[in-house]
């Protein structure tokens, strides 16, 4: 006699923003393969589930960040080792950005260690926005806070993403920052919404929140009047110096279920695996693909923190069968298409 099926019934992948802490919470406590078959159902039917976006970042501006964000190397408040460095010239970013772009990059982003930038900084970044746009690759930038002018200056450039995370639940976020409030965060993000631009938002995992805070910070994101276009999930890296350097291990099934979920909550947005790839093996990226993570940093350094070598990311993309996407900013996205395999259907 065949044992029943006891998997959970698959809803439609509505696009909601009104998920409740519970359902959120109930998502996380489902049983880890119910919670992958659910997520890999629901990716498929937004997806190509075997094609990964591959994004490359650069440090613009590095360290003397004034802020006392617990997990950041490049706060000033903080030793860490790591050298101060001006703003990099606009040959030496577009130079990087050709790299990315002719390694298989489709995205590069550009990050900046400010509080905010200043108003003499604007023209220097709207000429970078403009130059890797001319080479054919989609823009991004993480400067911290931005005002709605300066969003808008940024938009007019042609700035397709703007990345600015929200880091955790609002409830443990005293805990990892308090320089700027979560409202600041909020407010810079619908900043960036109101000038035209795409949202890139998601947050870091293993500072030692708990489950409730993973499910708090998904919620915040999932709720915002459009959800973000790209979710980065980062895990902590642990630099010596700074108040995490001494933070346990997170279960790495605790990650993917992260994953997993953002991938239900979120259903059209790219969700990437960001910082944190260097400590997880194989089989840990080759799990987070399947529960829904569809966007890769690429190359070997995170602003500060390593990331695999590209040539890795590549060759485990052939043994899975994945293929980087393909896409050119002066296309538009294509509509999800239906004809994807659907597991749930079976």
């Amino acid at each position: 006699m065949n044992a029943p099926n006891t998997a959970p019934s698959m809803p439609q992948a509505d696009i909601r923003h009104d998920w409740s802490r519970d359902e959120v919470e109930a998502l996380f406590a489902l049983p880890f393969n119910d919670l992958l078959f659910m997520a890999q159902s629901i990716h498929r039917q937004y997806f190509d589930p075997n094609e990964v976006q591959i994004s490359t970042l650069l440090s613009i501006k590095t360290g003397a960040c004034p802020e006392d964000c617990a997990y950041c190397p490049q706060s000033t408040r903080y030793d860490t080792g790591l050298e101060a460095e001006k703003l990099l010239e606009l040959e030496n970013v577009l130079s990087q950005a050709r790299a990315a772009a002719a390694s298989g990059a489709t995205r590069f982003c550009m990050g900046a260690a400010w509080r905010s930038p200043k108003n003499r900084d604007m023209p220097y970044l709207v000429s970078m926005v403009k130059g890797v746009r001319e080479l054919g690759l989609e823009s991004c930038m993480t400067l911290g806070m931005l005002s709605e002018s300066q969003a808008s200056e940024l938009a007019e450039a042609g700035l397709d993403y703007y990345n600015h995370n929200l880091d955790t639940s609002p409830e443990f976020y005293g805990d990892i920052i308090t320089t700027r409030t979560y409202k600041d965060r909020l407010d810079t993000l619908d900043h960036v919404r109101k000038a035209g631009m795409k949202v890139c938002s998601g947050g870091i995992v293993g500072m030692g929140e708990e489950q409730n805070d993973r499910a708090g910070l998904l919620q915040q994101l999932a709720n915002l009047p459009q959800h973000p276009e790209s979710v980065p999930i980062n895990m902590l890296v642990r630099v010596e110096g700074t108040p995490l350097e001494n933070e346990a291990d997170l279960d790495p099934f605790e990650f993917i279920r992260t994953i997993a979920v953002a991938r239900i909550l979120m259903p059209v947005s790219q969700v990437r695996l960001s910082a944190g790839r260097e400590e997880m093996n194989e089989q840990m990226h080759a799990l987070a693909y399947f529960a829904g993570a569809n966007s890769i940093f690429y190359g070997e350094k995170l602003l500060t923190t390593p990331n695999p070598r590209g040539n890795s990311d590549m060759a485990l993309f052939e043994r899975l069968g994945i293929s980087p996407e393909q896409r050119h900013v002066d296309r538009p996205p294509q509509a999800p298409s239906p004809h994807f395999y659907d597991a749930a259907a079976t």
